[in-house]
């Protein structure tokens, strides 16, 4: 039998799509985040599968579980607490280790949170690239976005409510200041879209955030004509006595570059030296 992989509403209810029911009903098992999040729904909608957890810390002992089921022939559906299983959430493992085995998975379509706030974020929405939740540790999230600076597309991630000031002030200080949105409690009563540049947004959840966040950073300016003036700006201010670290913060900011660009340049010019 498939493995089903089936979306549940982030917010509202009215989400859960008729398919999505009807397959929920039908399954022997439903492997979910957590057994108190999902029961209220499954309830809601009359399903009463047996349930079993699967999340972050047993992913990879549970997942050989419910494979066991599926070659017995039962019927085994996968949801998360809220979204699509497998985007930001447990998922991946069993739909890997099905295709590994040749066992037939169906990923239903249905709600997820980055979608719908990329259109409302107003910026391009083509091309894009989802990220997810950035690193807790400074030095690993600033290499994720060093990384990711020079990209030319638009970029989402996940955000923490406790954690959104200092993500999006970092995000500003690597990225450059540019514009922005951050659209919070999709398809809930108190959904909202906060658009602006990466300070003013974080200026704006200084005093607390609360909800389920999805920022969207317009992705790097295309490269002026003339490449050269960074560069020349970069060595007039070191010959002024400036620290590497200050003319790659500041070259990086005025000129909308990745600061890995910049010290990538300072290193080999201090290498020809």
């Amino acid at each position: 039998m498939p493995l089903a992989v089936i979306p549940t509403p982030v917010g509202n209810l009215e989400d859960m799509t008729p398919r999505a029911v009807r397959m929920l009903k039908e399954a022997d098992v439903i492997a979910c985040e957590d057994t108190r999040t999902s029961l209220p729904l499954l309830r809601h909608f009359g399903i009463s599968a047996r349930l079993v957890s699967y999340h972050a810390h047993n992913e990879k002992g549970r997942t050989e579980h419910l494979f066991s089921l599926l070659a017995e022939g039962k019927n085994v559906a996968l949801i998360s607490d809220a979204g699509t299983p497998g985007i930001s959430d447990p998922g991946w493992e069993i739909v890997r280790r099905c295709i590994d085995e040749e066992v037939d998975v169906t990923v239903l379509p249905g709600p997820t949170a980055f979608v719908p706030a990329l259109v409302l974020s107003g910026l391009q929405p083509h091309p894009f690239l989802f990220h997810g939740f950035l690193p807790d540790k400074q030095g690993e999230r600033e290499k994720v976005l060093l990384d990711l600076a020079p990209l030319q597309c638009t970029l989402v991630f996940y955000v923490s409510p406790h954690k959104a000031e200092k993500h999006l002030r970092h995000a500003a200080d690597v990225l450059g200041n540019r514009s922005a949105a951050l659209v919070r409690e999709i398809s809930k009563v108190y959904e909202e879209a906060r658009r602006g540049t990466l300070a003013e947004l974080a200026d704006s959840v200084a005093e607390g955030v609360r909800g389920e966040i999805v920022l969207v950073v317009e992705g790097a300016s295309p490269p002026e004509p003339d490449g050269d003036r960074w560069r020349e700006a970069a060595l007039a201010m070191l010959s002024e006595g400036l620290s590497s670290r200050e003319v790659v913060k500041i070259v990086s900011k005025e000129y909308g570059l990745s600061k890995n660009d910049v010290k990538s340049f300072l290193f080999a010019e201090k290498a020809e030296d």
